[in-house]
């Protein structure tokens, strides 16, 4: 079961994030999943990940690679690491094309071979020192 969910969540960082292969977004996620993560402004659905997921597409060129992955009966934890190029305007901040990295975590909650539920941690902040020349962060 491990090495199955394991791949389950493997599959749908690539297939959903990295590729934005939303017609495959059933082939993952329950009908009853509900992300944990998203801002309060989006629905809790596999809706509100899709439009999470598209919009960061609008500010980011991004891809999501798995450092460390951890499995214990329906639970799986990732360790990640995103590449980031900045494109679009993302928290005020215009474009700067810079390419630049964050890490954080996503725990995912599997049943019969879906992904129930998800919540994350990635380091907004990191992205945002990367963006901002240190001298003109007392600005923003």
């Amino acid at each position: 079961m491990n090495t199955t969910n394991k791949s389950i969540v493997i599959d749908f960082i690539e297939q959903i994030w990295n590729l934005n292969q939303f017609e495959k977004m059933d082939t993952y996620v329950s009908d009853d999943f509900i992300d944990y993560s998203l801002p309060s402004r989006l629905p809790t659905n596999k809706k509100g990940m899709k439009n999470w997921i598209i919009g960061t597409g609008k500010s980011f060129k991004h891809k999501t690679i798995i450092d460390t992955i951890v499995s214990e009966e329906d639970n799986v934890i990732v360790k990640i690491k995103m590449n980031l190029k900045h494109v679009g305007v993302w928290r005020g901040i215009n474009p700067t094309d810079l390419n630049i990295t964050t890490e954080g975590y996503r725990y995912y909650k599997l049943k019969n071979k879906k992904i129930t539920a998800h919540w994350a941690l990635i380091d907004g902040n990191a992205i945002q020192n990367q963006l901002i020349p240190f001298k003109d962060r007392d600005t923003c």
